[in-house]
């Protein structure tokens, strides 16, 4: 399929699939005219690709995942690449959580000091 058609059934901009070519997350091979051609597999990539980095994950990151990625990573049992990449974020999210909770704590604190 074209980059178009990917574009459309993934929802991922087509500046974004080639993006993802460059940095090796997604391969292309070409037609006789030079035009990208990706196969079905490519579908699924992108959807993983996309929802990895959605969860904050760095480009980087979602390059150890390639030996999973043609699969649903949501439904197959665990990719061994992903266990501790997933933990590294986890921990990340919890210290920004973390750090939220006392930002709001001194706003709220401001707020009632003021009478607001």
């Amino acid at each position: 399929m074209r980059i178009g058609e990917l574009s459309s059934r993934t929802g991922a901009s087509q500046r974004s699939l080639r993006y993802y070519e460059q940095r090796g997350l997604l391969h292309a091979g070409r037609t006789a005219t030079g035009y990208r051609d990706y196969g079905e597999d490519a579908v699924i990539r992108v959807d993983n690709v996309r929802r990895l980095l959605a969860d904050g994950l760095t480009v980087d990151d979602v390059r150890t995942f390639l030996p999973c990625l043609d699969r649903e990573l949501a439904r197959e049992p665990v990719c061994a690449p992903a266990v501790e990449v997933y933990q590294r974020r986890l921990a990340t999210v919890r210290r920004r959580r973390d750090d939220l909770d006392q930002v709001h704590t001194r706003l709220a604190s401001q707020l009632r000091h003021w009478g607001s």
